[in-house]
């Protein structure tokens, strides 16, 4: 994951969730980390969470879960689009005697 498609964080909890193109797809990840200071005040991340951390962790799962459900609503209305201009496309070329525009 190169750039995080998205950070949310709510109090110490912190859900990155990563975007990444295989296969004619997109692929989502999700980074779940827990902040907390030391006694010496330094602030560490852990991936390892207690039982208070439970109910706020489903809430920012739920909130992330929700932001990808709509991306790939608007992933596939994007791809159901471009196959409609390509179709287009091929179509009018065969109507028009012509190779399509991809095998010319």
């Amino acid at each position: 994951m190169s750039q995080p498609a998205l950070q949310i964080q709510v109090g110490v909890l912190k859900v990155t969730i990563g975007r990444s193109f295989k296969k004619s797809r997109d692929y989502y990840t999700l980074i779940i980390i827990r902040s907390f200071r030391r006694r010496d005040d330094t602030r560490k991340e852990s991936h390892s969470f207690n039982t208070v951390d439970a109910l706020p962790m489903a809430d920012v799962l739920r909130e992330a879960y929700a932001w990808i459900k709509t991306q790939k609503c608007a992933d596939a209305k994007g791809r159901r689009e471009r196959d409609d201009v390509t179709a287009n496309q091929s179509n009018r070329s065969a109507r028009e005697g012509r190779p399509p525009p991809w095998r010319s």
